[in-house]
């Protein structure tokens, strides 16, 4: 029993020693997701800034909406210019988080938690239960819809119709995401680790 005890130990520790050469992989992977869907989200509410601002104040009631849409923008979108080259990657990762947070209470709250309307996977703490429900009947509204009148085979070849419920579940699962991050720093392939290591070695 022992004798297998050590043999699984030692494949173990062969194992880890060898994916350890390529542990700045995850945080390299995550950079490279993220980082385009909030420059494209930045890039998107600073081009519009008229129309990001108007929704900022109009629909969500935000004090000092223009100053709130600059700063979104700004925050998305150099904050994934920065997460991508793994330039002060903890520093964005802040206002970033705080950006999604934000979004999260104002933008989303009120629909609950899920994103899509779905009665066979709610998860326990959806707290707008009667928004699925209703979700559910413009969706299956919407599916009649494109029946009667669309070409419904082609609009459904690559997967069903469907439409929103627009809870926070996105934007939390993009806090988790960056997480890592602030708490990790953007890994070994990035502006950060490289001047790290540059001051590290003058300082010695």
């Amino acid at each position: 029993m022992n004798d297998l005890i050590a043999l699984m130990t030692g494949i173990q520790r062969f194992f880890l020693n060898k994916i350890k050469l390529l542990d700045f992989t995850p945080l390299l992977l995550l950079r490279i997701y993220l980082a385009p869907i909030f420059i494209i989200a930045g890039w998107g509410k600073l081009t519009a800034i008229d129309s990001t601002t108007y929704y900022f104040g109009e629909m969500l009631g935000m004090p000092f909406p223009e100053s709130m849409a600059y700063l979104a923008g700004g925050a998305e979108f150099f904050g994934g210019i920065a997460i991508l080259i793994g330039l002060a990657t903890r520093w964005f990762a802040i206002p970033l988080i705080m950006t999604m947070a934000v979004a999260a209470g104002t933008a989303h709250w009120d629909q609950g938690w899920h994103a899509l309307p779905d009665d066979t996977l709610t998860m326990p703490w959806e707290w707008r239960k009667d928004l699925i429900e209703e979700g559910i009947e413009r969706r299956t509204a919407a599916r009649a819809l494109l029946k009667e009148h669309g070409n419904y085979e082609w609009l459904t070849s690559a997967g069903n119709i469907t439409i929103l419920k627009n809870g926070i579940e996105f934007s939390v699962t993009y806090i988790l995401m960056l997480l890592p991050l602030l708490f990790f720093g953007a890994g070994r392939l990035s502006i950060d680790y490289f001047l790290y290591r540059l001051y590290m070695r003058k300082d010695d």
